[in-house]
């Protein structure tokens, strides 16, 4: 319309419309008005109206607590079923974060499993290297809870990226214990021994730089010191408790796994004695 009909609401009255019998009525005839506050700027997300409400986190309280009590108090209120929330910012990427990380590490898993069994040509023997991995979280979180940081986002970035570095561990032992196995004939517990006293220093070697890469994450200060701490953190409690834990524990499960696989054709393939052991 005009610029001149939209200085106030007094313009309704010099603005007609037709009726049903061709007449010409004014508008004001058939509208109220009235002139009260409203607010400058509406706000909309998703074509809805929305109000945004910001918090900050008490001294000690982790996020997930905190989302946790705005659900609860959220879901108390009784809102009616048009009144839609969610949240934002860090802990919408929370929540992100819960639904799409354990999917994520499992996507990992298999995948290093695939590509482990397609190398060494073997369903057992990539059980034997990721079994280096539990290690790495139980330390990873060791040493977060130790230092008082929380599984944050960035913590579990710390997380995935052990999955990477520690498996490294496990393959150097089964590589060599299995080339030693075919090319020298030796039993898989002198080439697993074998493997743990000529592969120690590499292993050393590498656990080191990585770790030693991530000690100025953890110990660093200054603006967003708070962000990159949990992440050394975890590679370093990780890297420390795997670097102990695997010279003792990838031997056991390689000797057990291949004795598991040693037996298994026997069975099958002499059903009279499978027979005779099941019936004493």
């Amino acid at each position: 319309m005009p610029p001149r009909f939209q200085n106030g609401p007094e313009a309704l009255s010099d603005i007609y419309v037709r009726s049903a019998a061709g007449q010409q009525v004014p508008l004001k005839t058939l509208t109220k008005s009235a002139v009260k506050v409203s607010p400058l700027v509406v706000n909309h997300q998703g074509q809805f109206p929305s109000v945004t409400i910001s918090f900050n986190l008490a001294p000690g309280v982790a996020i997930g607590d905190a989302v946790a009590a705005i659900q609860q108090v959220a879901h108390q209120l009784g809102a009616p079923a048009s009144l839609a929330t969610s949240f934002q910012g860090n802990a919408q990427a929370f929540q992100a974060s819960l639904s799409s990380t354990p999917l994520l590490i499992l996507a990992a898993l298999v995948v290093i499993y695939l590509i482990l069994g397609i190398l060494y040509e073997s369903a057992i023997h990539p059980v034997t290297i990721l079994s280096t991995l539990p290690s790495a979280g139980v330390g990873a979180l060791l040493i977060l809870m130790a230092a008082g940081f929380d599984l944050s986002v960035i913590a579990l970035v710390g997380i995935i990226l052990l999955i990477g570095i520690v498996k490294k561990n496990g393959i150097m032992l089964v590589d060599f214990a299995l080339q030693a196995e075919r090319q020298q004939g030796l039993s898989p517990e002198q080439a697993i021994y074998q493997a743990c006293i000529q592969r120690f220093r590499p292993i050393l070697m590498t656990t080191m730089a990585a770790l030693l890469g991530a000690v100025p994450l953890m110990l660093g200060s200054g603006a967003g010191s708070e962000i990159r701490q949990p992440l050394g953190y975890a590679i370093v409690g990780g890297l420390v408790v795997s670097q102990l834990m695997t010279l003792y524990t990838t031997p056991v499960v390689f000797l057990y796994l291949d004795r598991l696989r040693r037996r298994q054709p026997t069975k099958a393939g002499n059903p009279a004695q499978a027979s005779a052991s099941r019936n004493p």
